[in-house]
């Protein structure tokens, strides 16, 4: 497994094969998912990839705000709640991550109902948030995680820990796959989000990382990472404002914050216009 020096940025943007799941050239290795409806964004979870990301284990963990207190920046339009939104987005990133992960990898760490029961559903690993804040929300999920992965059965394969937003309404689950095998090439990883200063993936394949989340918070966790710049533009558009709501739209969402929307006349995808006239 390759390390790079902290600090250090890398660039990947070579084309990537969306039909088949892998970079094109051989970079990374091939992740074969399991059959079932094409079109991930509308299909549902039908299987886990049947590889490892890079050919490490990853525990993953996802931190998911109780509703209704997440997007405080974030107000749609009438009828439709803040709550009911940001309960649409979690749904579509668990549904894309339990996708490219086998559910059982992957800790939610919640005190939102909704969430939790969506995670359960998932078969995902669900941890009560302990209330004090993001950075202690994933502490206690990565603490979980690490237990769990502990006492599973042994595999040939290294461990590999990952930190993934909860808010990423355009993920798809080969993104996802993709960027875990970018990462498992170093000790530690961080994948910025669309504006380059936050942070929507961080990963360690040497200890469960420590989190450094908040404005700013790329930049921080660079002094211990690689800085890994991905062509992934599903994965790394986070929503935190109606601007980034508009062009997570262009990208095109996952079913649940598509049909949230709907009603208001906002359509989804690269040919629609992402809110209404």
């Amino acid at each position: 497994m390759r390390t790079c020096s902290v600090g250090r940025t890398v660039r990947i943007t070579r084309p990537y094969d969306h039909g088949r799941g892998w970079w094109l050239g051989g970079r990374f290795t091939p992740v074969i998912f399991a059959s079932g409806p094409a079109g991930g964004e509308d299909a549902g979870v039908t299987g886990a990839p049947q590889a490892q990301p890079g050919d490490v284990r990853w525990s993953l963990v996802v931190p998911v705000q109780d509703a209704s207190r997440a997007k405080s920046r974030l107000e749609p339009p009438r009828p439709l709640t803040r709550p009911d939104l940001a309960r649409a987005v979690a749904r579509d990133t668990l549904e894309q991550v339990c996708r490219a992960l086998p559910p059982g990898q992957v800790t939610v760490v919640t005190s939102d109902p909704a969430a939790s029961r969506v995670a359960l559903d998932l078969g995902a690993r669900v941890v009560s948030d302990p209330g004090r804040g993001l950075n202690a929300a994933i502490r206690a999920g990565l603490t979980a995680a690490r237990a769990a992965a502990e006492a599973s059965a042994p595999i040939q394969l290294p461990v590999g820990w990952a930190v993934l937003l909860g808010d990423l309404p355009a993920l798809k689950a080969h993104e996802l796959v993709v960027a875990l095998a970018a990462c498992a090439t170093h000790a530690a990883a961080v994948v910025p989000d669309a504006d380059g200063t936050g942070t929507v993936l961080l990963t360690s394949t040497t200890k469960p990382p420590e989190p450094q989340f908040g404005p700013g918070s790329a930049a921080r966790h660079q002094q211990l990472a690689a800085r890994l710049e991905l062509d992934l533009l599903g994965l790394r558009r986070d929503v935190d404002t109606a601007t980034d709501l508009a062009s997570a739209l262009e990208l095109g969402v996952g079913r649940h914050t598509a049909r949230a929307l709907a009603p208001l006349g906002w359509a989804s995808g690269p040919d629609q216009p992402s809110c209404p006239h």
